[in-house]
């Protein structure tokens, strides 16, 4: 029996709740933290059990430490904003708390993410005895562990992969983002990147792109971006020789995009207004709608996978290993789209691994260093069942 202290009440957060909650029999005690209490207490209204709530500024690594010393968890998941893990992982070492979260550190002035800072952290944990367990979400997270799971059951060597992600539903608004929009937004702007024969290559943005026959939805057009998962993947992939990460996007949310775009409201570089600096980007979160809300009106499905190429006992083989999840279904569960379905369900898992032994270390480690095995099962039992398709 443990108990878990979760920072962060959005989409995600909601859903890692109720998922944890799920589990009695491992969690006994939940306290779900968040800079606005009344998100955290609206969430503990859902549930069937009694959680503790509270209020935390997670930009603060001292009142994430007095949080800590107040309810003394066991494992902290962090589902706050990408820019608050190294405080939160400060935070941790400061009291000996293991450690998770479902996306990499971003810088705020620039939109650019990286494991770097976090990898940094490695001997700093090892030294304190605790895991850091980082990108425990869908992609990152399930992703990863797909990748492992081919790597130890399908193929003697991976030399390509495509990580595709594709969401096929519909909310009913004109323009809306699936997770935070300045979060969001920054990552789709940026420039392209993918991994081939052991150096780096960029790509203008959402400038290369193909259809897909997506199992369970049908072809959509999907687009090559960067996502943090290829940075981990290339270290941990015997034999690879090529990584790339693909996203859907439908021609109005494109549109409106580039309109963004053209009038400087994606931008992160501040402008003043009437006398206030501002942050177009932020402003633009603000008016738009909360992800959080989209849900109730969702319908339609997610497809993400890996298309994995490789050698198995000296013969090629293709396999595309993937999830399909259902946005009505996701809410009647858990009050969210499968967007944040998909990404809190893994993180209570990774919870679970990491309290109850089965993945254990010191240290700061990626999701697919572990063994994916009891992931793997785990996910179909939660609401994720995953599919193996040879191609």
């Amino acid at each position: 029996m443990s108990k878990v202290l979760i920072i962060g009440a959005g989409g995600v957060g909601g859903v890692v709740t109720h998922k944890v909650a799920q589990m009695p029999e491992v969690f006994s005690e939940i306290c779900l933290a968040s800079r606005t209490e009344s998100k955290c207490k609206a969430i503990a209204g859902q549930l069937k059990r009694k959680i503790k709530t509270a209020r935390v500024d997670a930009d603060q690594p001292q009142e994430v430490i007095r949080l800590i010393r107040k309810f003394d968890p066991d494992v902290l998941i962090n589902v706050a904003l990408p820019y608050q893990d190294l405080s939160i992982m400060e935070a941790c070492l400061a009291t000996g708390v293991d450690y998770l979260d479902t996306a990499n550190y971003e810088h705020p002035d620039k939109a650019k993410y990286e494991y770097k800072l976090q990898w940094r952290q490695h001997k700093a944990f090892r030294d304190r005895g605790i895991l850091a367990l980082l990108g425990c979400g869908f992609d990152p997270g399930v992703t990863n562990i797909f990748c492992a799971y081919a790597q130890k059951h399908y193929f003697d060597e991976i030399h390509t992969v495509d990580i595709m992600d594709c969401n096929a539903g519909s909310h009913g608004k004109v323009f809306a983002t699936n997770f935070n929009p300045e979060i969001n937004i920054r990552e789709i702007t940026q420039r392209g990147r993918y991994w081939e024969k052991g150096l780096w290559k960029e790509t203008a943005p959402l400038t290369i792109h193909k259809t897909f026959d997506f199992p369970g939805i049908g072809p959509k057009e999907m687009y090559l971006m960067y996502h943090e998962e290829l940075e981990s993947l290339v270290k941990h992939l015997k034999g690879l020789k090529r990584i790339r990460f693909w996203m859907t996007f439908g021609e109005q949310y494109l549109t409106h995009l580039r309109v963004l775009q053209n009038v400087g409201l994606t931008s992160i570089v501040p402008v003043v207004v009437e006398g206030r600096k501002i942050v177009p980007l932020r402003f633009l979160k603000a008016v738009l709608p909360e992800p959080a809300s989209l849900g109730a009106h969702y319908k339609g499905k997610t497809n993400i996978g890996c298309m994995i190429e490789g050698v198995k006992n000296g013969k090629k083989r293709t396999i595309y290993i993937y999830n399909v999840c259902d946005h009505a279904k996701s809410w009647k569960e858990v009050k969210a789209q499968a967007i944040s379905y998909t990404t809190g369900v893994p993180a209570a898992i990774g919870a679970k691994m990491m309290v109850t032994g089965t993945w254990c270390d010191a240290g700061v480690f990626n999701v697919e260093q572990f063994n994916p095995d009891p992931f793997m099962e785990e996910l179909s039992l939660r609401g994720l069942p995953w599919v193996v398709k040879e191609m």
